[in-house]
């Protein structure tokens, strides 16, 4: 049985000369046992007949959107639905810029905006054209958006120019393809706990400090040690709504003393604290009555630190902490990692686009002891796995 058995893949060809590559890539997926299902614009057929991909695949390719020679459905919606994975290849300028806009006028593009599957594509142009201002930002709103970027390696163009540009190799999408599916249970028998989200300090019975933080960081995190196996402990504060599963042991704190409750009532049980929660810094003295004074002096002490207790009672833990700063960044995350006796600090400079509050990507620099990387713009579930990753190798 191959890895792909019964899983449905969509290819998504588009009018580049790397289509020929393509024919490659739908031969190893259905030789890994994937139904595999071609649909293409009108230029891809003018570099790959149509009736080559359906030998391949086994499979009706779809290029018109007003084909009348099959059984009636509305087509790109059941293909759609039924897609566990959509690939790309090549993903010429032009469907970026469709796609990262939501235009919708051949099959293909239709058919991606009705996915609700991942999203894997090749980039395959002139390299002037891939380093054109309008598609590195239609391709960083893809990356936004959840898809993956796949990338072929630099070298001569079929126009003659040489360099970035070249399409992946049908080996390199393939195994873009099987990751969607390979999901690693290396935290099968471990405990991973999660902060996230904000918390309040009240002035009042109505108004209260807090910060930005939508939370999004911390339930990532949460996901993929949760999907690669682990058990998952979620210490959360004011979020955006996401759905949580009933497997994981949740807990709701409103203040950061109630915070730091939490996290020593369960640390001693767990192997990996990550502490992505934005906790309310000071605390003020809760007046008893609304204020209503024209001016509002307060006087504020500050909160207990939770990531720098339980860098100080981790035991074999490994602790992760972020820093989101906004001037002398690397120096300032460095010494948040020494003074709360951290394994790894993960730099937010919250000034660049991207990796701001409120949003779906981040834009990391990895921190520790020894060591420093500095990452690309990524989606926040992308970046929990690369901060799992680094963590399990410490």
């Amino acid at each position: 049985m191959g890895s792909l058995e019964h899983k449905t893949v969509v290819v998504g060809v588009s009018g580049g000369i790397a289509a020929y590559k393509t024919c490659a890539l739908v031969s190893l997926l259905v030789k890994n046992g994937a139904d595999v299902h071609v649909v293409m614009t009108e230029n891809a057929c003018k570099f790959v007949a149509p009736l080559t991909f359906e030998t391949l695949s086994h499979n009706r390719a779809i290029y018109d959107t007003f084909d009348r020679n099959f059984t009636w459905e509305v087509e790109h919606v059941s293909l759609a639905k039924k897609a566990d994975v959509f690939i790309i290849a090549p993903a010429t300028a032009n469907v970026i810029a469709k796609a990262a806009v939501g235009i919708a006028d051949d099959f293909l593009t239709t058919t991606l905006l009705a996915c609700k599957c991942p999203v894997i594509f090749a980039p395959a142009m002139n390299t002037a054209m891939l380093d054109d201002p309008a598609t590195q930002t239609n391709i960083a709103a893809l990356i936004g958006r959840g898809y993956t970027a796949v990338y072929g390696g630099c070298g001569r163009l079929a126009c003659g120019d040489s360099g970035r540009g070249r399409m992946a190799e049908p080996e390199e999408l393939y195994s873009a393809v099987e990751s969607v599916f390979a999901k690693e249970r290396d935290l099968e028998g471990k405990t991973v706990l999660v902060t996230s989200g904000a918390t309040r300090a009240a002035i009042d019975p109505v108004r209260f400090l807090t910060n930005r933080s939508s939370g999004k960081m911390g339930y990532a995190v949460a996901c993929a040690a949760h999907e690669r196996g682990a058990s998952v402990v979620y210490i959360k504060g004011f979020t955006d709504k996401f759905d949580i599963p009933d497997r994981w042991k949740t807990v709701d704190v409103t203040t950061t003393d109630e915070l730091l409750a939490a996290v020593k009532a369960n640390m001693p049980n767990v192997d990996i604290a990550v502490f992505a929660a934005a906790p309310c810094d000071y605390s003020a003295s809760l007046k008893k009555q609304k204020i209503k004074s024209e001016t509002l002096s307060l006087e504020l002490k500050k909160a207990p630190d939770c990531a720098a207790w339980a860098g100080m009672h981790k035991g074999k833990a490994k602790t992760v902490v972020f820093a989101a700063e906004t001037c002398d960044c690397e120096d300032n995350a460095r010494r948040k990692l020494e003074s709360k006796h951290a394994d790894l600090a993960v730099l937010n400079d919250v000034t660049v686009a991207g990796a701001g509050f409120d949003v779906d990507t981040n834009v990391a620099t990895l921190i520790t002891q020894d060591k420093t990387e500095r990452l690309e713009l990524m989606t926040k579930r992308a970046l929990a796995d690369v901060i799992l990753d680094r963590t399990l190798a410490l």
